[in-house]
This record gives C-alpha cells, sequence and structure tokens, in this order.
C-alpha cells in the first residue's frame, strides 16, 4: 500500500517524506520550526506533530534537543516501509535502487517459491491459479498485466506460509510497479511472459521445491540482466552528451 494522502496529516507527511527521500531536504539538515511548518501547510500544532510522529516512525526524522527535528541518514530508514520506497522512486537515478531491490528479491521470492511448494496449501495454490489467471486474461486485454503480475507473486508470498515473507509484499508490489515497465521494454514485450510464471506455478502444485526455486531465480536474474542493461544505455548516453 502506497501512501495517498487522506487529511492535511496525511499531506504533510507525504510532502515533507518526499522531499526528504528524494535529497530535497538533505540528511543531517534540521527541518523548519514548528511554527515556520504551520504557517507552510496551514496546519494546527496538534496536526503538525502527528505528522512527525509518523515520519520518526518510518525512521527519516528524530527530534533532538536544542537541534530540532534533525533529517536523519537513509542508513536509518525503514527501507522495508513502502511508503518510502515509493517516495525514493521519485529520485532522477533510481535504476541502482531498483537493482539492490532485485537482489532483495532474489534473497526472498525464490525461497518463498520452494516454501510454497513444500508447505503450501491446496487453497493458496488455488490463490496462485487465480492469479495465473488473471494474466491470461491480460494478454486478452481483459485485465491490466501489472496487477495481476504483482498478484502472482504476492500469492507465492503468502502461499509461502512465512509471515515475514508475506509481510513484505507492499514492498515488493511498489518496486514491481516501477520495474516492470523497464524490464518489459528491453524485452520488447507489453507485459510479463504468462508461460514462464505458468512454469514456476506447476513446479510448486507439483511440489517440486528445487525447481520451483530455481525457475523464479532465472526469471529475477532475467529482470536483473536488463535492469542492469538499462542502466549502462543511459550511462553510455550520458557519456556521449558530456
Amino acid at each position: 500500500m502506497t501512501y495517498r494522502p487522506r487529511n492535511i496529516t496525511d499531506q504533510i507527511v507525504d510532502e515533507l517524506g518526499s522531499s526528504i527521500a528524494t535529497g530535497k531536504r538533505p540528511a543531517g539538515g534540521a527541518l523548519p520550526t514548528e511554527q515556520q511548518l504551520i504557517e507552510e501547510f496551514g496546519a494546527s500544532r496538534t496536526v503538525l506533530r502527528e505528522a512527525m510522529k509518523v515520519l520518526s516512525a518510518k525512521g527519516l526524522v528524530t527530534t533532538r534537543p536544542r537541534r530540532g527535528t534533525i533529517i536523519e541518514p537513509e542508513t536509518e530508514w525503514n527501507l522495508a516501509d513502502p511508503d518510502i520506497l515509493n517516495w525514493m522512486l521519485k529520485r532522477k537515478n533510481v535504476l541502482p535502487l531498483m537493482l539492490e531491490f532485485i537482489d532483495v528479491r532474489l534473497a526472498i521470492e525464490p525461497a518463498a517459491a520452494a516454501l510454497a511448494a513444500r508447505h503450501g496449501s491446496l487453497e493458496a495454490y488455488d490463490r496462485i491459479e487465480a492469479a495465473l489467471a488473471r494474466m491470461k486474461d491480460a494478454t486478452l486485454g481483459d485485465d491490466d498485466p501489472i496487477q495481476s503480475d504483482i498478484a502472482f507473486h504476492a500469492e507465492i508470498l503468502k502461499a509461502s506460509d512465512n509471515r515475514f515473507f508475506w509481510s513484505l509484499r507492499h514492498m515488493i508490489e511498489v518496486a514491481l510497479k516501477f520495474s516492470i515497465r523497464i524490464t518489459n521494454k528491453r524485452k520488447g514485450v507489453e507485459r510479463a511472459s504468462y508461460d514462464d510464471h505458468k512454469r514456476i506455478y506447476d513446479a510448486i502444485c507439483a511440489r517440486d521445491a528445487g525447481q520451483a526455486e530455481q525457475l523464479m531465480r532465472d526469471m529475477l536474474l532475467e529482470a536483473k540482466a536488463l535492469l542492469s542493461e538499462e542502466v549502462t544505455r543511459l550511462d553510455s548516453m550520458q557519456e556521449t552528451m558530456a
């Protein structure tokens, strides 16, 4: 779930969080004073302090005596928070971030596929199949190709029966929305391969943990290679323009 401002508190969190994550407000610096922020956003003191609590819980800021509200370095941020990832994706150059995230996915999703093959319930398999059916419908224009792809990966996390893997689904959703467009463009296709995803599903249903794990790893390694190609292309363009 990404951050969708619903009221003034959410608006303050979104605007300040985005400005911090994109570097407009650099680490080590202080936010404007409480009174200045109250005037900037037209908010009450109570509302502003609630927004500061949210940003503090995400690791973005901390309040220090006689120094005010200080912006924390990126190493202190809760990068598993989908809101933070969503804000970071607004940076000018996010491909290196996506490459790091692919490494996170490589550490999690192949293992989740193996666990789904070993321990997944029939109900869990039905949910993966339903997501796969949505991907099939997407090839016919009857469903959203990105949302159906995300649903497939999320259901495998759930089928792993590992609560920690499942808790990462929102973070993976945010990153997938961005990376899928790039990898599909690099492959010259409009949507992810239904057949590749079906092979993973078939291996899980066959309780072949090793095959499910390897197929998922192969899929992610291909995505990483495509993202790396895009990084190389953009770097080459910048060198040519320099």
